[in-house]
């Protein structure tokens, strides 16, 4: 929990100096979010997403269900700080990238290609991925996997409805679509 305090606070002094632009955005909920979104959000992703912690201490701390060695902890470090990276390294250089799916039209939303949109369409959930992975695997419980996993697919199916929306909605988005194939996983989806 150590690790995961101190990292969110690095993250938010970087991001605040690199683009205070998105911690402004990220800190409310602005009007013209697509419902499904904040249904899949608020009902499916953050429950699962914040079980993984009480699974994990059951497991672990508890119950010891299903013991880990130290290295496997290790990963679950590496994967969960490299997802971090992943996801503020999306957010430091989109300023549009906010907490519910919307076209920001107010803000003159454009096509973000640069950095890690260079590589893959949706580079934050592939980041989340890896976060809710290591995540669990960190705190030293295989259980907590569980609804790391249901999380992840929860992203899964969003990136999805996400990017159909943005091809729908936001001008340059289909021609930025045909260059970068990748959705999700670079080389895969």
């Amino acid at each position: 929990m150590l690790v995961f305090a101190l990292s969110a606070i690095a993250i938010f002094s970087y991001l605040w100096r690199v683009n205070p632009e998105v911690v402004i955005a990220r800190s409310h909920l602005p009007a013209g979010a697509k419902r499904w979104d904040r249904i899949l959000v608020s009902y499916f992703f953050f429950p699962t997403v914040w079980s993984i912690l009480p699974v994990a201490a059951l497991d672990d701390g508890r119950f010891h269900w299903f013991p880990v060695p130290w290295w496997v902890c290790g990963i679950g470090y590496a994967l969960l700080l490299t997802g971090m990276g992943i996801t503020t390294w999306a957010e430091s250089v989109n300023k549009f990238f906010e907490l519910n799916v919307r076209i920001q039209t107010e803000r003159q939303h454009i096509v973000i290609d640069t950095g890690p949109y260079a590589i893959v369409r949706h580079p934050g959930y592939f980041g989340g991925l890896l976060t809710a992975a290591g995540m669990a695997v960190s705190l030293g419980s295989l259980w907590a996997l569980i609804p790391a996993g249901i999380g992840s697919l929860v992203l899964v199916i969003r990136t999805h409805w996400e990017d159909q929306t943005l091809q729908e909605e936001l001008n340059g988005y289909r021609e930025y679509a045909q260059r970068v194939r990748s959705r999700l996983i670079p080389g895969i989806w």
